[in-house]
């Protein structure tokens, strides 16, 4: 049963949170700084997100396969790629990488 305690206390959560943001006076949000801010949020949060999924494994931190991917896919950002070609490139590294042992 603890579960689904813990399930609406999520639902219940986020619902604050949606109410919260909704009350935030217009004012507010209109200061340059916070424009700023909430343009680079959602690059720092993508990008504290990748590296956790590419070097970590339970509770330990890793350099694998999925590095390799990383690494071919900034390359690929950095020669100003396509958005496919940049996660193909991704794909083909790392399955390649894990093909070979890596």
């Amino acid at each position: 049963m603890s579960i689904w305690i813990a399930i609406a206390a999520t639902a219940v959560g986020c619902y604050l949170v949606k109410l919260a943001g909704l009350l935030v006076p217009a004012g507010a949000l209109e200061r340059p700084l916070v424009q700023r801010l909430a343009a680079l949020l959602p690059v720092a949060l993508l990008a504290a997100l990748t590296a956790q999924q590419t070097f970590s494994t339970d509770s330990s931190l890793v350099i694998d396969a999925r590095a390799a991917g990383l690494a071919a896919a900034a390359i690929a950002l950095v020669l100003r790629a396509p958005f496919l070609v940049v996660v193909g490139a991704a794909v083909a590294v790392t399955a390649g990488v894990r093909a070979l042992g890596g």
